[in-house]
């Protein structure tokens, strides 16, 4: 009987060791969930089996404009072939955010149009990139400038809540923006708003553009949801100039990412670029898995 307890208890710590072995890491397939920004780019994205589009905030939810403009917008957009999962290009040029001329209230009444059209298109990320609006004047104070902008995305907190859309902080490269340029400065800001709606995206170009390494990804890893690429030297899309993305994607593996990633490239001929981009950025992706 001792005997037989004892081989009980071997089997019994076997089994529970090869449960623990079940547990493992999220599948890493990024690849995908590959999309492309811009809606008149849909037939190439169709053709080379994109995920997903991403469009223009100003320019698809037209947050200004009537219901019946939207409305038409999203009935074009039914015939695109497939879905608009983001939206870029957050505010246009004359809707300041930070500085002396910030209009606070406008871009509260904008933000929040774009918010609700947004979960009425089914979109699910809107990116905060509108580097002019954003972008600190000289001699304003940097402290008071993040106050307003931290009060903007308070602000949008409960709408983006009650719609389940993300509006997601993008950091741009020093020559667009003087506000928020790394990844890293992106997730301490939506941290301080304390709400699982404001996050960062990690566009990969501006990251190489302003030496960002993968540690930035790592150290955004609880707010990070969206990413962008392009090539860094002309903003390019993969497989023109030969980036290695490579050591970003190991980042975004690391911290078990599940989002998804956005062409935002300069294209001379769509048609013929995108397949060879699809297929670059496929294998490299593929290669760290």
């Amino acid at each position: 009987m001792k005997k037989f307890f004892q081989i009980y208890g071997i089997v019994l710590l076997s089994a529970l060791a090869l449960a623990g072995c079940k547990e493992t890491v999220a599948t890493f397939d990024l690849d995908e969930h590959i999309g492309i920004c811009g809606l008149n780019r849909a037939p190439a994205a169709v053709a080379c089996g994109l995920d997903y589009l991403e469009a223009n905030v100003s320019s698809f939810l037209v947050p200004e404009q009537p219901d019946s403009v939207f409305a038409a917008q999203r009935k074009m957009a039914d015939t695109l072939g497939l879905p608009i999962y983001s939206a870029n290009g957050f505010f246009p040029r004359d809707i300041l955010v930070v500085g002396p001329e910030a209009d606070l209230e406008r871009a509260g009444r904008y933000a929040e149009v774009a918010i609700r059209r947004a979960a009425e298109a089914g979109i699910k990320i809107l990116v905060l990139g509108s580097s002019r609006s954003r972008t600190i004047p000289e001699d304003f104070p940097r402290e008071e400038a993040e106050d307003q902008f931290l009060s903007l995305l308070n602000n949008m907190v409960p709408v983006a809540e009650e719609c389940d859309v993300i509006v997601a902080i993008e950091p741009l490269q020093e020559s667009e923006t003087n506000f928020i340029n790394t990844v890293e400065e992106g997730a301490e800001m939506a941290r301080k708003t304390g709400s699982p709606h404001i996050c960062v995206i990690a566009d990969i170009f501006h990251m190489m553009r302003v030496g960002e390494t993968p540690s930035g990804i790592l150290a955004a890893a609880d707010k990070l949801v969206h990413c962008h690429i392009a090539e860094v030297g002309d903003r390019t899309a993969p497989g023109v100039a030969g980036d290695d993305f490579t050591p970003y994607f190991r980042a975004l593996k690391k911290i078990g990412y599940t989002g998804r990633i956005s062409f935002e490239c300069k294209w001379h001929d769509v048609a013929t670029e995108l397949p060879v981009a699809v297929q670059v950025l496929k294998e490299q992706i593929q290669s760290v898995k």
